[in-house]
């Protein structure tokens, strides 16, 4: 099946009314709604979502009107609030979700070890101890299991295993699991003790044999003259004199002056895409640029890239856009991920019953 048609099927899923008995999922750092899109996909019924951001915010609620949405500082969304919003008591819920924000970890970025934002994964397990799900997923950039950082993610794993939960972590490849681009991301899975003791353990979802590549994820796209416009590079540019050299699959720092790092990306149509990060670039942080035109990639084609169908809705201007896809868990990619826990949980179900 081409792979806009296999976005279609996957749009239809979340479309689709609930199922009777569907399970439950939070999600904390829920950005633009990537990550609650994969878990729509899968059948999941979202209670509650946690953001801070305005703007990203926005775009979640054009997405999911009726998931109930806490905008604001998570450290002020108190449990007992928690709780009632997602209309659950502590034990209820099938899967608690979140990303906390990574810059901090981000190989991407400087990683600095003080980084306040690396944690805010306490208010995470805060959360989670609340809830007390049967599952929990926490995912977040491979730069968490890397150097000094490593510390860090001990931490974590610690307090998760205190709250607990039985726990398993894995780096995973997003292009593995139907999303058109190489982004490596930590995933955390942690199977509540009283399930684990069945016999069920924490693991992650088997990879699919293929990549899809650029030419498959933009086939039948039709892009917007305007967003084409905001895309193209000026004559004055240095983007514009990179690419008139520029092959498909280069690097700009080859003909860039002095070899500078920051620079661009030429994606291959006959490859995936490196990683779209939020500053409008790829992994390297190298501007995503289109394999033979003198401009960036669109906003419709990083959704594309990023595994969001054409009709979910993203708000704010270029940058604002490009901050959402680059920030995102790509929903195929969680789609995966979701529907793996959903077996897990189904499987304690069925060793409970055996056992009754």
């Amino acid at each position: 099946m081409p792979y806009h048609d296999r976005l279609a099927v996957s749009w239809d899923a979340h479309t689709a009314p609930r199922a009777p008995g569907a399970p439950t999922v939070v999600s904390t750092f829920a950005g633009a709604g990537g990550s609650s899109l994969g878990y729509s996909m899968a059948g999941f019924d979202e209670r509650l979502a946690v953001e801070w951001n305005p703007q990203q915010a926005a775009s979640f609620r054009a997405n999911f009107p009726d998931v109930p949405l806490h905008l604001g500082d998570i450290a002020e969304l108190t449990d007992a609030d928690a709780l009632r919003l997602a209309r659950v008591e502590p034990g209820e819920l099938d899967v608690f979700d979140g990303s906390p924000p990574c810059q901090g970890f981000s190989t991407a970025g400087r990683r600095k070890f003080d980084d306040t934002r690396n944690q805010l994964f306490r208010e995470y397990v805060r959360l989670l101890r609340a809830f007390h799900p049967r599952a929990f997923v926490m995912e977040n950039v491979r730069g968490m299991v890397i150097g000094k950082m490593r510390l860090i993610f001990n931490a974590a794993i610690a307090e998760l295993r205190d709250a607990g939960y039985t726990v398993s972590a894995r780096v995973l490849l997003a292009g593995n699991y139907d999303v058109p681009q190489y982004r490596a991301r930590l995933v955390v899975v942690g199977i509540r003790n009283d399930i684990a003791a069945l016999g069920v353990l924490p693991s992650h979802p088997l990879p699919h044999r293929f990549v899809p590549n650029v030419r498959e994820a933009w086939h039948g796209l039709v892009n917007d003259d305007a967003e084409i416009a905001l895309a193209c590079f000026k004559p004055e540019q240095v983007g514009h004199a990179l690419l008139t050299r520029m092959k498909p699959g280069e690097y700009g720092e080859k003909y860039h002056p002095n070899g500078a790092y920051y620079s661009h990306h030429r994606l291959s149509f006959d490859k995936p895409s490196t990683a779209i990060l939020r500053n409008g670039g790829t992994g390297g942080a190298c501007e995503a640029c289109h394999p033979t035109e003198l401009r960036r990639v669109t906003i419709a084609e990083a959704k594309r890239l990023t595994s969001f169908p054409d009709p979910y809705v993203l708000l704010g201007n270029f940058e604002q856009r490009w901050a959402a896809i680059g920030n995102c868990v790509p929903p195929h990619f969680m789609r995966a991920i979701a529907a793996h826990v959903h077996s897990l949980l189904a499987q304690a179900e069925e060793q409970r019953a055996k056992a009754a």
